[in-house]
């Protein structure tokens, strides 16, 4: 899995690129966003066009390792999960 470094003053977009996932002429419907533990990092947007999903994340407490999830579901109607690991670090 992924490790990102983030600032906790930071507001950066975080981006999943599906299209390696997607069969042809298949694009993504629906994108969700969780984050593991809940309260600290937060998304503050979120978007997606047709083979990639993206999260402005914001906070975070220094030292701390958070879980980003990103749930899509596809125009087949196909649902699946990519994670990655984000700590915060003062930088």
């Amino acid at each position: 899995m992924t490790v990102l470094l983030k600032d906790p003053n930071a507001a950066l977009d975080y981006s999943v690129d599906w299209s390696a996932y997607l069969e042809a002429g298949e694009t993504l419907a629906g994108s969700a966003w969780q984050i593991d533990p809940a309260g600290e990092l937060a998304y503050t947007a979120a978007s997606f066009d047709t083979a990639s999903a993206t999260a402005t994340l914001t906070g975070g407490v220094i030292g701390h390792v958070y879980r980003v999830t990103n749930r899509i579901t596809t125009s087949l109607g196909r649902i699946d999960d990519r994670s990655f690991i984000l700590r915060v670090e003062d930088q």
